[in-house]
């Protein structure tokens, strides 16, 4: 289901108690539509959009199913249920573009805070002497091949192989269907490098309640014995310094010809690395001349994902990106952010609050209106499907005016929540809301500390001081900076989404022949 990426909410309630939306189909509709959320309940505090369609309930894969039998799954499902979403705008381009929607995606959301989510592990292992160091075994009663004799001290206890853990995958290949025989016959035929996905006991219970397939790309990387390496680099006066090709024996873009003392060099590329992405966008199926415009408009600072040939190796026996790897700093505690990692610069304050005095945890809503000079911001984003910061706010202009920051973690754009919506989708909305434009925005500080207390941010939170009214700058400076609307190349716009009217069983494409319930 490339290019859409549906949202996993977990819902639960109180027995007797609904779930806060109803469930329709509409005449001249495709699909099970979301309507009539209710302020407050758990659909919506979990993120769920009037039109949103459910395409799964507790993964099982309804759009093509009738309205009765959805209900019934969800009516069983007792006071937790597990759904697959689309937002309307993408269900509708997929169904026009006869995309397969039955894949599942995402990471799953409870209740409006995203769940810990355990993960399957990347093993390398390779051979010492005649032995991995580990056997595995069948368990009667129970589904799959299982790790056991692993050796402590050797080959695969060093690689992350542990007691007990399920065998998914052996060098990309899924194996949970596999016979035991079978399995060891793979496992020979390797050779002296194998590499295993496998779970522990925990994670492997996760995804079996939440009916989500195992894969690769759910990874964690950090038992690989290789990294892939991001370069952060200048423009110098004569260009980056290195030429960049591709290899007639090999798919992929190098990098060449680095000169001495060049950008480049000083960035440690080295010859023949790979590029992986670009500013945190991947390039491994672009054309060349693709890679190079990508490059160019990064103007005088780009970052670059970049793999020697032993790394790649790795990634390649695995079957895996090593994209994997840049959305797994970005996943923990202490990474570098996509916006720091492309040098971008991240002011630091110069007063410090006054000890005794409390952080108000609040967001703020601020409208903006669009001047010649533009609204006065760029967004960037953290590599991985979610996460929007605002950067280059213009002193002076529009949304410095509002109150808006550097480094303000963006909530949503004219009422849609954007939290976990592809950059891209966040920079249609921008450029579809034509002169006037709401975003809900937080700090960083205080979107950190409601996150780990589990309260959602929305606009309940807000109150009339937290409110920033419209700016219309009437100044005549102009700003040379390029302004978000001049970073991308014009696009099809998106329609802003209308303002909800909350609790009210009307909208734009209901019908009166419509099959309604209440969930």
């Amino acid at each position: 289901m490339a290019g859409y990426k549906p949202r996993v909410i977990t819902l639960s309630k109180k027995p007797k108690q609904t779930f806060g939306f109803y469930l329709r189909v509409e005449n001249g509709e495709e699909g099970h539509l979301i309507r009539c959320l209710e302020m407050g309940g758990p659909a919506e505090l979990a993120g769920m959009k009037d039109g949103d369609r459910i395409l799964r309930v507790n993964g099982t894969f309804v759009d093509e199913r009738s309205h009765s039998e959805v209900v019934d799954l969800v009516k069983n499902s007792g006071t937790s249920v597990t759904f697959h979403i689309l937002d309307e705008s993408s269900y509708k381009q997929a169904k026009a573009q006869g995309v397969n929607l039955s894949s599942p995606g995402s990471k799953p959301v409870a209740n409006g805070v995203e769940k810990h989510r355990p993960k399957p592990k990347l093993c390398y292992l390779v051979k010492s002497s005649s032995s991995f160091g580990f056997s595995i075994r069948s368990v009667e009663g129970e589904h799959g091949l299982f790790m056991t004799e692993v050796t402590p001290g050797g080959t695969a206890e060093r690689a992350g192989v542990r007691l007990n853990d399920r065998l998914v995958e052996i060098n990309g290949e899924n194996v949970e269907n596999i016979t035991h025989d079978g399995a060891v016959d793979k496992i020979r035929r390797a050779g002296s490098h194998i590499m295993f996905l496998l779970v522990d006991k925990e994670t492997d219970k996760f995804y079996q309640k939440t009916h989500a397939k195992i894969g690769s790309w759910l990874a964690t990387t950090k038992y690989l014995p290789r990294e892939p390496r991001v370069i952060n680099i200048t423009k110098g006066s004569d260009g980056y310094g290195f030429t960049l090709r591709e290899e007639a024996s090999q798919a992929g873009h190098f990098i060449r010809d680095i000169e001495r003392g060049s950008s480049a060099e000083k960035a440690r590329l080295k010859e023949k690395d790979r590029l992986v992405a670009v500013d945190g966008r991947d390039v491994e199926s672009c054309s060349h001349e693709e890679v190079v415009d990508r490059i160019k408009q990064s103007g005088n600072k780009c970052c670059l994902l970049v793999v020697d040939k032993d790394t790649d190796q790795v990634y390649k026996l695995g079957k895996v990106s090593p994209l994997l790897y840049m959305e797994e700093m970005n996943d923990s505690n202490s990474p570098p952010s996509y916006t720091e990692a492309v040098n971008l610069p991240i002011p630091t304050r110069s007063s410090t609050p006054a000890p005794e005095r409390k952080e108000e945890l609040r967001p703020k809503l601020c409208k903006l209106e669009k001047t010649s000079d533009g609204f006065g911001f760029h967004l960037n984003s953290i590599l991985g499907v979610c996460g929007h910061y605002l950067q280059n706010v213009v002193k002076g202009g529009v949304a410095d005016k509002v109150g808006m920051e550097n480094d303000d973690i963006v909530v949503e754009v004219n009422g849609v929540n954007v939290e976990q919506s592809h950059h891209d989708d966040v920079v249609k909305i921008i450029q579809g809301s034509g002169n006037y434009l709401e975003m809900l925005v937080a700090k960083r500080s205080v979107y950190d500390k409601l996150k780990a207390q589990g309260v959602p941010i929305t606009r309940q939170l807000l109150e009339e001081t937290s409110y920033a009214q419209v700016h219309s700058a009437k100044t005549p400076e102009a700003s040379k900076r390029e302004r978000l609307e001049e970073e991308e190349e014009a696009r099809p716009t998106t329609p802003t989404e209308p303002e909800r009217q909350r609790n009210s069983s009307v909208s734009s494409s209901s019908s009166a022949e419509s099959i309604d319930e209440r969930m």
